[in-house]
């Protein structure tokens, strides 16, 4: 069984807690690989090793450590089909998708190459009689990124190249599920030139989450995840003085106006609903179309186009969308599928009945795979936890309302507020919903509106803890700190102590 070690000061570190966790391989689930899980201690050793190799990384000029980050990113491209095979076989999405997963996160690499101009300060001349003020952006040290098992490169990256370019050193934390391509990435950061030590993974469940969280030397956490892990972390965060963003869940609605193609709208809305099996943040779980006409119409569309879905191994081309990543994921979607039942929800497509038994990929039979079809609801009602909850699945909800004031108010009036979409050729209307809707990041018919990595990602409510968000200039004002120096030379003038609040005169 293939061991994957923690990657610590540019090699394999075994750690001392004799602990592994098994990596499946969702289209199959079977055991692929073992992962070592870090003790307190492991976890310790590396921030150490961290510590003591970020000084000299900070001491680089801006432009020298860029230097690195491009060659890293030219690795990367030269390593792609490689990394999202891996990340494929780990995680279950589609060998294309996970190049995209890889793509967007070499994006806010490309962005961080711009570190020399979001580093520099501030300076103002004369603020006073013979004396000037500047300010400057430093590191804060050590820092680490807690990431999740459904963008193992992109999160990870959007961590990674920000907090380095500005001269910290990071430690990542990613999920277990599929680790190895977090190695992956930090060797090849040191592949490229960058210094052992400056950027280390260490692998693990709670414990070394905790130790993280209580070292005085990490300075700042970034994490994705789950709402009340986000709220966990950023809490204990401010217990004790670290900066934090946390990222939790969401529940992403699509409102339809009438007005709307209905065809392309529900072509749009089925890859944003079902890629990646649904495990993403930004997935599409709620469709809100306006009007009966509307609603009639666009059920009848998505009917009858989610037979043609291919559900199967993430290598395989002709899949749509491959597993979910563990059984325990596949079992909370089906439990939540059969819980709408419950409710009185209309099940127009039931994806609990997917029959793998007999398919096969490569002569590996998927029959044990964690593999959940497309469910689509209609007649959803906001008080249903199929509603309330986040699925993380290939679940599509439908909820009626007959205005489009009506429709505003549910994406409004949720607990979560990440990501939200609005189908319409009418530029007022979306003018309008853009600047009404309390939600983070908004789509005028683009379906999943991740941020282009020159501005920032981030939710609202309870998508979303803490002031600065994920790339984009925040991303720099969240790994620096500001320092402002106020100067004034000597001269001929001095007028002896003074006991009064200085002045600028």
């Amino acid at each position: 069984m293939r061991k994957i070690h923690h990657y610590v000061n540019g090699e394999q570190f075994d750690g001392t807690s004799g602990q592994y966790q098994p990596v499946l391989n969702p289209s199959t689930g079977q055991a692929q690989a073992e992962v070592a899980l870090a003790s307190t201690d492991d976890v310790n050793s590396v921030i150490a090793a961290t510590a003591a190799a970020q000084p000299a990384w900070a001491a680089q000029n801006p432009q020298k450590r860029i230097r690195v980050i491009m060659k890293w990113i030219a690795l990367i491209h030269d390593h792609m089909d490689e990394l999202a095979e891996q990340l494929s076989l780990e995680h279950g999405k589609t060998f294309p998708d996970a190049k995209g997963d890889i793509q967007r996160g070499v994006d806010v690499l490309e962005f961080s190459l711009g570190a020399p101009h979001q580093l520099k300060g501030e300076y103002s001349n004369g603020v006073g009689t013979g004396v000037d003020t500047y300010s400057m952006r430093q590191p804060l040290g050590v820092v680490a990124g807690i990431t999740p098992f459904n963008f193992p490169a992109m999160i990870p990256l959007w961590k990674a190249g920000p907090a380095l370019a500005a001269g910290n050193g990071f430690i990542l934390k990613p999920s277990e599920r599929d680790p190895s391509v977090p190695n992956r990435l930090a060797e090849l950061f040191v592949e490229a030139g960058g210094p052992k030590g400056v950027f280390n993974v260490v692998h693990g469940g709670k414990e070394s989450v905790d130790a993280l969280l209580d070292s005085d030397t990490v300075k700042a956490i970034g994490f994705v995840g789950s709402t009340p892990i986000a709220q966990y972390i950023y809490e204990r965060c401010a217990a004790t003085g670290k900066r934090a963003q946390c990222f939790g869940g969401a529940k992403n609605h699509a409102i339809v106006l009438p007005d709307a193609d209905i065809e392309a709208t529900a072509d749009t809305i089925l890859g944003a609903a079902f890629g990646s099996a649904g495990e993403r943040c930004m997935a599409l779980s709620v469709v809100v179309p306006v009007g009966r006409e509307t609603a009639d119409k666009l059920r009848d569309a998505i009917a009858r186009k989610i037979p043609g879905l291919n559900v199967g191994h993430s290598l395989d081309p002709k899949s749509d969308f491959g597993p979910l990543v563990t059984a325990d994921a596949r079992d909370r979607v089906n439990r939540l599928v059969g819980e709408g039942v419950a409710d009185g929800a209309d099940l127009v497509y039931d994806g609990r009945n997917l029959d793998m038994s007999s398919a096969e990929f490569d002569g590996n039979s998927l029959a044990e795979g964690f593999f959940a079809g497309p469910s689509f609801f209609d007649n959803v009602t906001r008080d249903m936890s199929i509603y309330t909850e986040e699925i993380f699945g290939p679940v599509l909800c439908m909820v009626r309302v007959d205005t489009a004031e009506e429709a505003i108010a549910l994406p409004n009036e949720h607990v979560y507020g990440n990501g939200v979409a609005i189908f319409t050729a009418n530029g007022g209307a979306a003018r309008d919903f853009a600047e009404q809707v309390q939600v983070g990041m908004v789509g005028i018919n683009v379906p999943i509106p991740v941020p282009i990595a020159y501005h920032t990602f981030g939710g609202w409510k309870a998508s979303g803890f803490g002031d600065l968000n994920q790339h984009g200039p925040d991303s720099f004002r969240f790994y620096t700190k500001t320092k402002t120096v106020t100067v004034k030379w000597p001269d001929e003038s001095h007028a002896g102590p003074q006991f009064t609040m200085p002045i600028m005169n």
